[in-house]
């Protein structure tokens, strides 16, 4: 088993190329993995405040109810919860 926590955990684990109980990652897996996020890299980005709002959301809605997380990114200066983010994360 390897432990894992914090946000770099799961990119050290498929640095390493095992998986969190210890198996290999198939090859094929990392290839993809890695062909995609490479293009990624390529993408040009719109602001570092959007992206870190997405990230804030995406991560956000796994620690706090739906009327929490809205409030803390208002509370913050983003805008609130959009209505396809409260499909597609409390739905």
């Amino acid at each position: 088993m390897m432990a894992i926590a914090g946000p770099d955990g799961v990119d050290a684990a498929i640095q390493a190329g095992i998986d969190l109980d210890g198996s290999p990652i198939p090859p094929q897996m990392l290839e993809l993995y890695n062909e995609v996020m490479a293009l990624e890299s390529q993408r040009a980005r719109s602001g570092v405040k959007k992206s870190m709002r997405n990230r804030i959301v995406k991560t956000g809605a796994k620690h706090f109810d739906q009327n929490t997380l809205d409030a803390r990114l208002k509370a913050a200066g983003w805008d609130g919860l959009k209505q396809k983010e409260i499909d597609f994360f409390y739905s």
